[in-house]
């Protein structure tokens, strides 16, 4: 099942929070770089919901400018 963008937002904002806690400069890296990594799967899954929307809407728009 795939998952929410607010779901990998929030995966992404605990990243952030938990990099800017920490003191050991590798564990902010990897941090930082999963805090990326969410984000861009966030993205992702916004345009993927932007574009399964757009098919939806398409054939019906088609259809009622036809008329």
């Amino acid at each position: 099942m795939a998952q929410s963008a607010s779901y990998y937002l929030q995966q992404a904002e605990i990243c952030g929070r938990d990099a800017a806690a920490t003191s050991l400069h590798n564990q902010r890296a990897t941090l930082l770089r999963s805090q990326a990594a969410w984000l861009d799967l966030a993205a992702r899954e916004i345009k993927i919901q932007a574009a399964r929307a757009d098919r939806k809407a398409g054939p019906a728009k088609e259809t009622t400018v036809a008329r």
